[in-house]
Order: C-alpha cells, then sequence, then structure tokens
C-alpha cells in the first residue's frame, strides 16, 4: 500500500513539475491535494496553515494521506526555487461528472460505495466537498499559494440522508460508525478571489447522471476506499 500510493504522488508529481522548467511554463499549474487535520486547536477553525502531521499517518500507515502532504510540499518547494507559478487547492470529497472511467478517483468511489453499498463499514466523519469544476485556477492568486475549497460541510450520514432523499431507489446497504471526529474549515481565502461554487445538489446530481452514462451504477458492488473505511474492516 505504502508503495502504491507514494510512487504515484510524489514522483508523479516531480515528473509534471520538471516538464513545465523544461518547456519553459512558468505560470496556470495546479497541484491537487486533499485537506488533511493534524493536531489542531479544537476551537480554532481549519485554515491553509494547517498541515497533515506526516509522522502520524505514518505510524498509522495511513500512505494516502502521508503521499499527498509529501507532494504537496514537493510542488510548493520545487516552484518556489524555480520560479514557476504553482498553487494547490486543497479539497477533501471531490463530486461531480467524471473526467475519465480510466481509474476513478477516491471520492467517486465513496459516493457509488453509498448508492450501491456492502460490505464495508464507513466511518461517519466530518467530510469538505467541493465539486470538481470548482477546484479552478484563481488569476488573482500569487505563487505558492494554498486554497482550501470547501463547497458544503457535513458527516458522511447527512450526506447518505441527503442522496437518499433523491435516490430513493439505490441500495444503501452498508453501516456507519460514529468515530467523532468533527472539523470545521474556511474557504474564506477562495471566496475573496471571487470564488462561488456550485450548490450540492446540483453536484450530486450531475456525479450521478455521469456515473450512469459511464454504466458505473448497475454493475457489480464495490468496494470503499480504505480511508473512509472502520479499521476492522480494513484489509
Amino acid at each position: 500500500m505504502q508503495k502504491e500510493m507514494m510512487v504515484p504522488a510524489v514522483k508523479g508529481t516531480k515528473n509534471v513539475l520538471e516538464a513545465c522548467s523544461a518547456s519553459e511554463t512558468r505560470h496556470g499549474l495546479l497541484h491537487w491535494c486533499c485537506v488533511l487535520y493534524p493536531s489542531w486547536p479544537q476551537d480554532r477553525v481549519r485554515d491553509e496553515t494547517c498541515w497533515s502531521d506526516k509522522e502520524f499517518c505514518r505510524e498509522n500507515k495511513n500512505w494516502y494521506s502521508f503521499a499527498k502532504t509529501e507532494a504537496e510540499e514537493i510542488a510548493l518547494e520545487y516552484s518556489e526555487k524555480n520560479g514557476l507559478h504553482v498553487i494547490t487547492v486543497c479539497p477533501a470529497l471531490v463530486f461531480g461528472p467524471l473526467l475519465h472511467t480510466m481509474q476513478l478517483n477516491t471520492s467517486s468511489r465513496v459516493l457509488l460505495y453509498i448508492m450501491k453499498g456492502r460490505p464495508d463499514v464507513m466511518n461517519n466523519n466530518f467530510w469538505p466537498i467541493v465539486d470538481v469544476r470548482d477546484c479552478i485556477m484563481y488569476d488573482k492568486s500569487g505563487p505558492c499559494e494554498r486554497y482550501i475549497c470547501a463547497q458544503d460541510q457535513m458527516d458522511m450520514k447527512d450526506l447518505v440522508d441527503l442522496m437518499k432523499s433523491m435516490y430513493p431507489n439505490c441500495s444503501y446497504s452498508f453501516k456507519l460508525v460514529d468515530v467523532g471526529n468533527k472539523v470545521e474549515l474556511t474557504s474564506e481565502k477562495p471566496t475573496k478571489l471571487g470564488w462561488k461554487p456550485r450548490k450540492l445538489e446540483e453536484t450530486l446530481a450531475d456525479s450521478v447522471e455521469s456515473y450512469k452514462k459511464a454504466g458505473l451504477v448497475d454493475d457489480e458492488p464495490c468496494r470503499l476506499p480504505h480511508v473512509y473505511r472502520m479499521p476492522d474492516t480494513q484489509e
């Protein structure tokens, strides 16, 4: 699992950055990363100064989070040293129309699992959600900047309930377990640049329509990505 996560994230990021340097590209590069939560004061809203604790990720074998953090650090450090205009957009769950179906992103697999269910137990964590179409480049952004993009923030249970109200005929045959982990993020920084995300209901509807067109809704049940599973259901 460590190699599967680290090699694509870290090596892939380096390859893209080096290709930009070689082609004399100096701006307009986005590096995608996830929003993560280190030990942080409970009474303080998470903003762009909030980074993952890589040692904590390593100890808990959360290689997905570790790889994302490592890749983002590499991108920002490289851009500063080499004069690239790089910004990092920090979402968590990213829904919306599929860009391709060759390999589903983690967030799409989560939403498909909610619709199709079984056999994994989902942790009822609190997650920020954003539409892939709203993870955009900001013309007014400076180089080496981070932006948290959180369209909506809710417990997984609330997301499941919303999906049930919109698509009552789906299976939803899985268990949710409360884990008592609620965090709050702020997207004040991109909002000041004019960021206006679309409504969550539109995002979910367009996501499901995209999955249907790709033939993903009626095929075999899928597994829940590891980071969203309860530990006793991990493999």
